[in-house]
């Protein structure tokens, strides 16, 4: 079994991810490190605007799909990885699926306060608060369905990790 996390950009999938990481000694695979590495020396956002949104979201499921073959590890999602519903079909399968979930608002701050947020991350929606909101409302549902356990990802990363192992002992007797 693994732990999949999913959410939004800027919520913390990867600070988390590296805490879950440590604490089991599991490896962390990151789906947007490993489109990265599918085409070294572009960032996210210079793939997408070269090759375009369908062909980068079919990089991301040839991922998506190696990378959830693992077992005992922790997978960083994207935050439109689930749009195809063969990579939520990956992403479910023999993983307990932790939503880190954040208003908006929550969102939008963090990743103001990020600056490498913008330079390697693509805007799908033309950028700025009107994005993180239209893409939230398109995504949230999908987050929602996949979700095993939806957390408050406003708390620390320690306190999140203990919840998330926890739910994972739980599920995984």
């Amino acid at each position: 079994m693994k732990i999949v996390l999913i959410g939004y950009r800027g919520c913390g999938k990867s600070t988390l991810g590296r805490e879950l990481s440590a604490r089991l000694g599991w490896p962390l695979l990151d789906i947007d490190r490993g489109i990265e590495q599918k085409r070294p020396g572009k960032t996210l956002t210079e793939l997408w605007l070269d090759i375009g949104d369908d062909a980068f979201r079919d990089i991301e499921a040839d991922v998506v799909r190696e990378m959830c073959g693992c077992n005992e590890c922790v997978i960083s999602f994207g935050a439109g990885s689930l749009g195809r519903p063969e990579n939520r079909v990956h992403a479910c399968r023999d993983a307990l699926v932790v939503y880190l979930d954040m208003t908006t608002e929550a969102l939008w701050e963090r990743i103001q306060a990020d600056p490498k947020s913008a330079a390697t991350r693509p805007n799908l929606a033309g950028g700025g608060f009107e994005e993180v909101e239209a893409m939230m409302g398109a995504r949230d549902p999908v987050y929602r369905q996949c979700a095993d356990l939806r957390v408050d990802a406003t708390l620390p990363p320690a306190q999140l990790a203990a919840v998330v192992i926890a739910e994972y002992e739980a599920h995984h007797e």
